[in-house]
């Protein structure tokens, strides 16, 4: 069964917690229960690592045990604890969390996309998990007359990307409930486990001509029309509908 994060940091956070008390209960010294229960949250980073994960989630994943302890060592109160999942939740709302986290499209990424896309200059152009506007920014340089729509889940990230992106309209929405129809592009950068249902809505709902456009991840089933590779281990790929399978 596939966890979706941030479970998988959660769970390890938890478990090397109940590991190391156990371990105090057992009347280990605490720096060897440390030792041991820090272990168990780097096997799991070392595996997520080696599945594919990428080293930001690997480092969250080995990180948070060893900082709550060191945390509890400045005799915080208990609900201090609430303030960072609180954080969490608004920033990472639990009905995102099927999505990819905050990602940004690095600067670059999408160079030459309109020339290749050949769409015209007042193309409609979404960007669906829009984040912090990165790739809202990105697209603009390649759009700057296009209307530009993000569709960002959080409300924190919807109300900071429409103050940076005001070029384009920023709303909160569901990306996997928001009309793709009306769209000469969707540019997504989600996650691998997100490639099917993506491919799946844009085969329904965008009109003939139009595109999906990934960062990094690839559509396994789909042939690509094009490839932009501006930035190192970051390619851009461009599935024009109808699609061709593979």
């Amino acid at each position: 069964m596939t966890l979706f994060w941030p479970l998988p940091a959660l769970l390890t956070w938890a478990t090397s917690w109940l590991a190391f008390l156990l371990l105090l209960g057992l009347g280990l010294p605490g720096w060897l229960a440390f030792v041991a229960a820090l272990s168990c949250a780097a096997a799991v980073a070392l595996r997520a690592r080696s599945r594919g994960q990428s080293r930001w989630r690997s480092g969250v994943i080995l990180a948070g045990f060893p900082l709550s302890v060191l945390l509890l060592g400045t005799a915080l109160p208990a609900w201090v604890w609430l303030l960072p999942l609180a954080a969490l939740l608004a920033l990472y709302p639990l009905g995102s969390w099927r999505d990819a986290p905050l990602f940004p499209t690095p600067s670059r990424a999408l160079l030459g996309l309109a020339k290749t896309t050949g769409l015209p200059a007042t193309a409609r152009i979404a960007d669906a998990g829009c984040g912090l506007g990165a790739g809202l920014v990105e697209l603009h340089g390649e759009f700057p007359d296009g209307q530009l729509t993000g569709w960002e889940w959080s409300w924190p990230l919807t109300l900071a990307c429409r103050l940076r992106c005001r070029f384009a309209r920023v709303r909160r929405a569901d990306i996997w409930a928001a009309d793709w129809s009306t769209q000469d592009l969707v540019y997504l950068f989600q996650r691998p486990e997100s490639m099917p249902r993506a491919v799946a809505k844009a085969a329904v709902e965008l009109p003939p001509g139009a595109w999906l456009v990934s960062l990094e991840f690839e559509a396994p089933e789909l042939l690509p029309q094009a490839t932009l590779n501006n930035v190192e281990g970051k390619p851009v790929w461009l599935y024009r509908a109808p699609f061709s399978r593979r």
